[in-house]
């Protein structure tokens, strides 16, 4: 689990529902559902609230949450809100560009969260060592050698 990408994905999901929940347009406008004018209708925004209440909840909660079961279970009620929200306007959007457009948006961010649940932890960290020239202890193709102070070390083939 990388409990520090998790928690960006909760920040960033509680930033955008926090602020969609004041401002329905933010959604309403790329799914289409405004007037001609551009305008959110009151009954749209009454609708959208919620959704985006929800998920400001679920991100605060996949921030805070500590980590083992308590963060695997909000990130896996943000997944299935993900999942959910691309059933709902994959189906009931305007115009096929739209579906799609928010059907890749919910699946990616449902596949992003799916990732950083599954992947193991210090993963990320390896290959930026490894990226930068670093060694990496154990990694395939190193050789262990002995240190200057007695110690060992990995060393790059």
């Amino acid at each position: 689990m990388r409990t520090g990408l998790l928690r960006i994905i909760g920040a960033a999901t509680l930033a955008y529902g926090a602020a969609t929940a004041y401002r329905p347009g933010l959604l309403a406008r790329p799914c289409g559902l405004v007037d001609p004018h551009g305008d959110v209708d009151p009954h749209t925004a009454m609708v959208l609230r919620p959704l985006a209440v929800r998920d400001a909840v679920s991100g605060a909660a996949m921030v805070v949450a500590p980590r083992g079961p308590a963060l695997v279970t909000a990130s896996a009620v943000r997944i299935a809100s993900d999942i959910g929200d691309a059933v709902l306007f994959g189906t009931a959007l305007p115009g096929r560009f739209r579906r799609a457009g928010a059907v890749v948006t919910a699946l990616g961010w449902a596949a992003l969260t799916t990732s950083a649940l599954i992947a193991p932890p210090g993963l990320g960290h390896r290959a930026l060592r490894m990226a930068a020239g670093g060694v990496v202890p154990d990694a395939p193709g190193t050789v262990m050698e002995c240190g200057s102070r007695g110690r060992s070390r990995a060393r790059g083939t």
